[in-house]
C-alpha cells in the first residue's frame, strides 16, 4: 500500500446497516500505533444487527448502559466482551438516534502485521480484534477522526462492488425468527471467512 488512504466519511455510516454492511466488504481497515507502521486488513465479512427490533441485537432492550453507544451518532466504535475473554468489534450504523451496527467478524491481513500474525487466518471477530489490538478500551472511538479506521481500497476500481454472498448470522440461534434472516455477508472463496455458510 502506498500513499495515505483517509477514512471513510461520517456519512458512509450514517445509512440503512444492511446497505453499511454490504458495503463494508471488501474496505480497508486500517490500525495506526505509534511507533510502527500501520496495520492494514481486508473486511472479509460482517453480520448486521438492526437495533430494536432485532431479537439479536444488544440494542433489543432499547438504550441501556451497554448498547446506547448503538443508536449514534454513526461512525463510531462498539467494543464488547464475550465469554469473557474475546473482543468484537462493530461500528455504529443509521442517523443518530436509530439503533444499528455492524460486527466485524473476519478481515485478511495485508500488511504492518508481524509474521505470526500475517500466517494466521483472522477467521472470527476476537482474532480480528486480537490481531488489530482492539479491546473495550477503544469502545467508544470515533472511526472518523481516530487510531482505528474504514478506508477505501484503492486497488479497487471506483464504484465497482465486490460480490458477496449472505446467510444466517452465527451463534445467534436464541433469537427466533431473527435467527433466520440472511443478515451475514461474506466475500465467497476468501479464506479468512469464518466458519461455513449458514443458509
Amino acid at each position: 500500500m502506498t500513499g495515505p488512504l483517509p477514512p471513510l466519511p461520517r456519512t458512509f455510516y450514517a445509512r440503512p446497516t444492511t446497505e453499511v454492511a454490504r458495503d463494508l466488504l471488501g474496505k480497508l481497515l486500517v490500525r495506526t500505533s505509534e511507533g510502527r507502521p500501520p496495520r492494514i486488513a481486508r473486511i472479509v465479512e460482517v453480520e448486521a444487527y438492526l437495533g430494536e427490533r432485532d431479537a439479536a441485537s444488544h440494542a433489543r432492550r432499547g438504550p441501556t448502559p451497554r448498547a446506547a453507544i448503538m443508536f449514534g451518532p454513526p461512525g463510531f466504535l462498539y467494543v464488547y466482551l464475550v465469554y469473557g475473554m474475546h473482543h468484537c468489534m462493530n461500528v455504529v450504523t443509521e442517523s443518530d438516534g436509530t439503533a444499528g451496527a455492524v460486527l466485524l467478524r473476519a478481515a485478511e491481513p495485508l500488511s504492518g502485521f508481524d509474521e505470526l500474525v500475517e500466517a494466521r487466518l483472522l477467521a472470527g471477530p476476537g482474532k480480528v480484534c486480537a490481531a488489530l489490538g482492539i479491546s473495550r478500551v477503544h469502545n467508544g472511538l470515533d472511526l472518523c477522526t481516530g487510531e482505528l479506521f474504514v478506508a477505501e481500497d484503492p486497488s479497487r476500481p471506483v464504484g465497482v462492488s465486490p460480490r458477496f454472498k449472505r446467510s444466517r448470522r452465527v451463534g445467534v440461534d436464541y433469537a427466533g425468527a431473527w435467527a433466520r434472516r440472511l443478515l451475514r455477508f461474506y466475500l465467497p472463496g476468501n479464506a479468512h471467512v469464518s466458519g461455513k455458510p449458514r443458509h
